[in-house]
């Protein structure tokens, strides 16, 4: 009982924490003079727009599902279910309002403090969103382990996260590169107006994108992650363990979140002479802490390092894939250079090299999950990939801090360039959203892994669920389930694609006709509309992302019901392999053409207006929904597919 109300009081003070970053470290700062809290304010009442009527429409889809639950299910799961959902809206709700009132504040401070001022703030921000995650997140599984201490029910909570985390991700990332497009296409190529020009009308839309795509939206993923895989291993580690299984699961996830607490806290009272050091170093101090802490806890519930091994073997490969993910999506590698230099032939051969560059950029991920799974497996069993994907997870706080920062100084950049701020400003913002980009694909490596192996551990618990013992490929009805679940990665990269395409194509004709009725706005003496384009990706948004999230929770309740559970396992194994590959293709193709534009534009092949360029910037409206819609989605489906499966698994027995 100890090590649960220890835990209860560190997700309280992980929410604290963030209380304590909010009102300390963001709300007191300035956010300089009329004009940057004019265009802040923008940006927030977009978010806030967008926020509050994808809200409504989850907290309908939620209240319909849980009725149907209570009805064929149980109660004690409708109910868990529910918070769930709460406490996954609520997260993203307190990162999307501190986000937004950080930008501003990071302009100022890079504007009055240098870079280390803007720095502090834009790391507080994201601080706020990953203690919003671990904190709430932990808090709601501790809450109904302890009011029920049966796995089943509490399963209900992991597809309340799985729900939200959906349609959170599927409408931010539809919201985000529609505004992207719309101002990219219209404003950057057929303009010549620079990024972030006042002038262009969906420069507010785009800026409220990066908010809602790549904080919320991100936050409410490894939010899903997080509570799936602590789950997940409570349940394998008491079916395997009894209490020294679930024990060691709550000691693991606790320690996590103290260790982030400290290297927060570490991070805001140092002077920072190197800013990617220092936001490296927090992953790794805190890595290091679960480290040692795995060690002493695998001898003292099991008298060996079998449990620390399958820990540190997740750990480690969240990590290694974060840092291939860089080198296959960074200018500072060959790959993404290989990209820039074949945009001078034009956009055929920018396309082409960057699908290929994504294409090979799954290899070595796909070996290391593979050798994960081999490693934790011999070293604890089922219950051991259980144990990699928390190990992965477990410092989620700090890989959050580090990947919402990335948002923030983006914003920042923006906000600077939109008052008028000396160049100066813009260039440590730049220099801050640079560094932006490797922490992203740290985020990026484990909400990839962290998915690959949370949703192997959900199937096991759903195999034990249905009471499967083995699940044979000379079955037709399992093949066919393998075809059907490997198809569903495709078509649902097709819808999102799709819906990105029909939204930026509503962006790019409003902008274009702002630009045609009133010629004033591009010679700076007229205001555009803003607000038009914030509807615009607003409505487009919310609409297009209910297909692919109903697709998501109907496809594995018709196939189990009409095919059977092991047809239903085979659905799962196929939806698993096919999904990762494809995700981890899209995100870091989409980085790769995102960052060749970024390489040519830093003055290589000569710069900003060549053919290059613009070859280059077609290149990135393309990666644009890869990276941020489809790819990152995929990640959620094959998680949300798998709890569906666990929790409804009683009625296709």
């Amino acid at each position: 009982m100890f090590v649960e109300i220890f835990s209860l009081i560190v997700a309280i003070l992980a929410i604290a924490f963030m209380a304590f970053m909010i009102n300390k470290k963001i709300l007191p700062l300035s956010m300089g003079n009329e004009k940057i809290e004019e265009i802040a304010g923008h940006i927030r009442s977009g978010a806030m727009v967008f926020l509050r009527r994808e809200y409504t429409f989850i907290a309908i889809f939620v209240v319909v599902v849980a009725i149907l639950i209570a009805i064929f299910l149980d109660v004690r799961v409708m109910i868990c279910y529910l918070l769930g959902s709460v406490f996954s809206m609520l997260a993203g709700f307190i990162g999307m309002r501190v986000s937004t009132a950080s930008n501003a504040r990071c302009s100022n401070q890079a504007h009055e403090n240098g870079t280390d001022g803007a720095l502090k703030v834009a790391f507080s921000g994201g601080s706020v969103m990953g203690m919003a995650v671990v904190g709430l997140g932990f808090l709601g599984v501790i809450i109904t382990y302890i009011a029920y201490r049966d796995p089943a029910p509490i399963m209900g909570y992991s597809l309340g996260a799985s729900s939200v985390a959906l349609f959170a991700r599927v409408g931010g990332g539809i919201y985000t590169k529609a505004a992207d497009l719309g101002a990219d296409l219209v404003g950057k190529v057929e303009a010549g107006i620079p990024e972030d020009d006042p002038r262009n009308p969906a420069v507010i839309a785009d800026n409220v994108g990066d908010n809602v795509g790549d904080v919320a939206g991100m936050g409410a993923d490894l939010f899903e992650s997080y509570c799936g895989a602590i789950i997940s291993s409570l349940a394998l580690g008491y079916t395997y363990y009894a209490d020294n299984g679930v024990r060691f699961t709550m000691w693991l996830a606790t320690i996590g979140i103290l260790a982030s607490i400290f290297t927060s806290f570490m991070f805001m009272t140092t002077k920072h002479r190197n800013p990617q050091k220092s936001l490296m170093s927090t992953l790794y101090v805190s890595g290091g802490v679960v480290v040692i802490a795995a060690l002493i806890l695998s001898y003292a519930y099991f008298g060996n390092m079998r449990a620390a091994l399958a820990v540190i073997t997740g750990l480690i490969t969240g990590i290694l894939i974060g840092i291939l993910t860089e080198v296959y999506t960074s200018d500072k590698f060959r790959h993404v250079q290989r990209i820039a230099l074949e945009s001078e032939t034009g956009v055929a051969t920018n396309i082409i090299s960057g699908l290929s560059t994504g294409m090979l950029s799954t290899v070595f991920p796909m070996l290391l999950i593979a050798i994960a799974i081999i490693i934790a497996f011999t070293a604890m069993g089922v219950y051991g990939v259980a144990l990699a994907a928390v190990g992965m997870l477990s410092i989620t706080a700090t890989t959050v801090t580090v990947d919402a920062y990335g948002p923030i100084t983006d914003n920042a950049g923006g906000i600077a360039q939109m008052a008028g701020l000396p160049e100066e400003v813009r260039e440590i913002t730049d220099e801050l959203d640079s560094i932006g980009n490797t922490t992203a694909a740290i985020g990026k490596g484990f909400a990839i892994g962290s998915a690959a192996l949370t949703a192997l551990s959900l199937f096991i618990s759903y195999s034990e669920a249905a009471m499967i013992d083995n699940i044979s490929i000379l079955d037709s009805k399992v093949v066919a389930g393998m075809f059907i679940g490997g198809t569903l990665p495709f078509l649902f990269s097709a819808l999102t694609m799709n819906s990105v395409g029909k939204a930026a194509t509503q962006m790019i004709e409003e902008v274009r006709s702002q630009f045609r009725k009133n010629p004033e706005i591009l010679n700076g003496n007229a205001d555009p509309n803003y607000a038009s384009c914030i509807e615009i990706s607003t409505t487009a948004s919310l609409k297009e992302m209910i297909i692919p999230g109903i697709l998501a929770i109907l496809a594995p309740i018709l196939v189990g019901l009409i095919l059977g559970p092991e047809a239903l396992g085979g659905m799962l194994s196929g939806a698993l392999v096919t999904g990762v590959l494809m995700a981890i293709f899209m995100s870091n193709a989409g980085g790769a053409w995102d960052n060749a534009k970024k390489y040519i534009e830093s003055g290589h092949l000569d710069g900003k207006g060549s053919e290059a360029h613009k070859a280059s910037v077609v290149g990135d409206t393309v990666g644009d929904p890869f990276k941020d819609t489809s790819g990152p989605s995929l990640n959620i489906l094959i998680k949300l597919m798998t709890i569906v499966s666990v929790v409804f698994a009683g009625l296709f027995i």
